[in-house]
């Protein structure tokens, strides 16, 4: 079972709405939940580069700041993105 947190931004409130997303998600893929992060994204990127999680889940990309390492894009246009987002989602997961 692969190790997951969830990364919530500090500035997202209510984190309420974007926690019960996420850990609907988890459910879904059956990943073991090591907890809730509400800081900078490098303190995610440094649990990740320590192996410390498998795996980080955000409630929406939005949230993801554009500087961030590791840096992930979809070279897809936004609509077919949109449309085949579950391909996506399971490869990325």
């Amino acid at each position: 079972m692969e190790i997951a947190v969830i990364w919530i931004p500090a500035d997202i409130e209510p984190s309420e709405p974007a926690v019960a997303v996420c850990l609907a998600h988890l459910r879904q893929h059956d990943y073991r939940l090591k907890g809730i992060v509400r800081a900078p994204w490098e303190t995610v990127e440094q649990k990740m580069i320590d192996g410390e999680v498998d795996v980080v889940v955000i409630a929406d990309p939005a949230h993801l700041p554009p500087d961030r390492s590791p840096r992930i894009e979809v070279a897809a246009p936004a609509s077919t993105a949109d449309e085949d987002r579950s391909a996506y989602d399971t490869q990325l997961d």
